[in-house]
């Protein structure tokens, strides 16, 4: 067991049937932090690096709202999730909120790619925290109703999901069941079931 919690990048580690980059690879949705606060820099640079991700007619519908850790917003916002998230997230080093914006600006349509755009800006979120060593997380399991209401939200802005993200703790130091969840082999379904050449 303790070599497993030493090597936990190792463990983590996708294993992939097609050589693909390995910064990918690495990227992992981590549990374990040390409870160091983030820099406003480095957030904001995550924030970056999420706000160049394509979007459809460059709407660029997303919005994040973040705290530092050792702040009362950081409180707060811990405070809206879910009581499975809790006991882990409270060490992270910064928490955030990412929201969307139903209509296009332009015209006041609905923009059918709203989530599915923020998807992509967290996942470039994600990947620039792999590039600076950071674990990040992403949280579905949070109060919808009361996290609209305590960031004001109107009805055009929608909360997609909450981001942990922080330095790199000692796994030893999570209670189960999240420290088991730390040290297990990741897994995905065979590429061969969600990869269809197509022919008409």
């Amino acid at each position: 067991m303790e070599d497993l919690m030493t090597n936990t990048e190792e463990i983590k580690k996708a294993r992939t049937e097609t050589e693909v980059s390995d910064l990918l690879c690495k990227r992992w949705s981590g549990r374990a932090y040390t409870g160091e606060p983030l820099t406003d820099e480095q957030v904001l640079t995550l924030i970056e690096a999420a706000h160049w991700a394509p979007s459809s007619m460059n709407e660029q519908p997303w919005k994040y709202y973040f705290a530092l850790q050792g702040t009362a917003a950081f409180n707060e916002m811990w405070t809206l999730l879910m009581d499975g998230n809790k006991p882990w997230v409270k060490e992270a080093g910064a928490l955030v909120l990412c929201t969307s914006r139903r209509h296009f600006e332009r015209n006041g349509m609905p923009n059918r790619h709203y989530m599915h755009d923020a998807g992509a800006a967290n996942m470039q979120f994600t990947i620039q925290a792999t590039e600076m060593g950071l674990n990040v997380h992403m949280l579905g399991g949070y109060h919808h109703t009361d996290t609209v209401k305590r960031f004001g939200l109107d009805e055009h802005e929608e909360p997609v999901c909450f981001l942990a993200v922080g330095p790199r703790g000692d796994v030893k130091q999570l209670e189960e069941p999240f420290k088991s969840r730390e040290i297990a082999e990741r897994k995905r379904k065979p590429l061969n079931q969600i990869a269809v050449r197509k022919e008409f």
